[in-house]
């Protein structure tokens, strides 16, 4: 049995386990629907003399909608309650072509015709006892050693179960199992594979395949004090890698400032059939101030290879931004970052950000070392009332220079808008 499969027959229990007319009343009382149209522009630049060599892609540039169908029941009534998730996804290309292909918006990559729409569906049942709360079926997961991709026309989601235990004040336990995903340009589910492109120098052994059979992950985040939040996690992709993960978040309030501090720190090695050695540091601080935020975000990378992932997924470093994640063998980074939110000015709903990440020593091998730079800049808008309340307009614009990977300039334009249903 798919655990889409039994997700639906979770679902379907409810009408028996609903012995009241109550009880199928709070299962719909509690429920929450809402449709998001995300309409997504990409373009990528490639600025470098590979660029003009035959066969080598110059630019990718893609347009397209993306619907965004959410539903989340309530809980039936009584000790044990039963309930249902649906997530409904659908991309349709508004414009694409084979050269220009690959931007992650549309499946398809370079030489390959984007078709004109793609779609899926997830279920997902859910069970609630007390605070503790268990789902199968299709997920979101978002946590250190695991975070779902949303950065394009539709997220990545996942197949299995979790279970999140909240029993005690102020202490959070999460516990998962996965065993496939489905890419965010992607119309069916596959197995789970490792990441191993740019200067990773992870490897996979001879004879293996880059693929798992499942994820696995368990962790607990504990509000310390009211200032001070602890987490730590375990994941392991089977026979490929295993990763512990410790993240420390404290906010110091200054008067009318603060001063935000993030620390992270990840460990990951082997597991059979690929080679991962790898320390992450990570430290990001942020000084607010008013409609100002300072940030100032150092990175370290250390072992035999650099930091290890799923395919797909955004790795848990704080220099993962628009193009790059700074994560390679030995790489070393800083970043700069200055937010603005315009209300001050009386312009509520207009926000700015500015960042600038520079890495090096990376291990490119006898020789030299890498070194990269990226750029970042988003202006994004709000509107505040009236017919188009709550429509969000958004550019993000990035610069990206390297002497290992191909050099980039890149644009998204993103508008947005949620409908409530329900």
């Amino acid at each position: 049995m798919t655990k889409a499969t039994l997700a639906l027959a979770v679902a379907a229990g409810i009408v028996g386990l609903s012995a009241t007319q109550q009880a199928a009343a709070e299962f719909f009382k509690d429920s929450k629907a809402s449709l998001e149209l995300r309409n997504f522009y990409m373009n990528k630049d490639f600025r470098d003399e590979v660029s003009s060599a035959a066969n080598q892609q110059s630019k990718q540039d893609e347009w397209a909608q993306g619907f965004i169908l959410k539903y989340e029941s309530g809980y039936t009534e009584g000790p044990v309650g039963f309930g249902l998730d649906m997530l409904g996804l659908l991309g349709v290309k508004l414009d694409s072509g084979p050269g220009e292909a690959g931007t992650g918006l549309l499946p398809g990559g370079y030489n390959n015709r984007a078709p004109d729409d793609y779609s899926e569906l997830g279920v997902t049942g859910k069970v609630r006892f007390s605070k503790t709360e268990l789902k199968v079926g299709t997920l979101l997961p978002k946590n250190p050693v695991l975070v779902y991709n949303d950065t394009r026309l539709l997220p990545q989601t996942f197949q299995g179960g979790n279970l999140q235990i909240k029993e005690i004040e102020g202490l959070t336990l999460d516990f998962g199992y996965l065993d496939e995903v489905n890419y965010r340009n992607s119309t069916h589910n596959e197995e789970m594979s490792l990441v191993n492109a740019n200067r990773r120098n992870i490897t996979i052994k001879p004879g293996a395949e880059n693929e798992a059979n499942f994820f696995m992950y368990g962790g607990a985040t504990y509000q310390v004090t009211k200032a001070l939040t602890a987490t730590y996690y375990y994941g392991e992709l089977d026979d490929l890698y295993k990763q512990h993960a410790v993240n420390l978040v404290h906010v110091l309030p200054l008067g009318k400032s603060s001063l935000k501090t993030d620390l992270r720190y990840a460990r990951s090695t082997d597991d059979g059939e690929a080679h991962v050695d790898n320390h992450a540091f990570g430290l990001l601080t942020t000084y607010a101030m008013g409609a100002h935020k300072f940030g100032l975000g150092l990175q370290k990378m250390q072992g035999d290879t650099g930091f290890a992932q799923i395919n797909g997924t955004d790795p848990f470093l704080v220099n993962y931004i628009q193009v790059n994640d700074f994560g390679n063998a030995d790489e070393r980074s800083w970043q700069l970052r200055y937010d603005y939110d315009f209300a001050a000015l009386g312009i509520p709903g207009l926000t700015f950000m500015t960042r600038y990440v520079s890495g090096d020593h990376v291990d490119r091998g006898p020789g030299s070392d890498g070194k990269e730079w990226e750029r970042d800049m988003d202006i994004a808008y709000v509107f505040q009332s009236g017919m188009l309340k709550n429509l969000s307009l958004k550019w993000r614009n990035a610069t990206m220079r390297s002497n290992f990977v191909r050099d980039v300039d890149e644009n998204r334009l993103i508008v947005s808008y949620t409908l409530p249903l329900l």
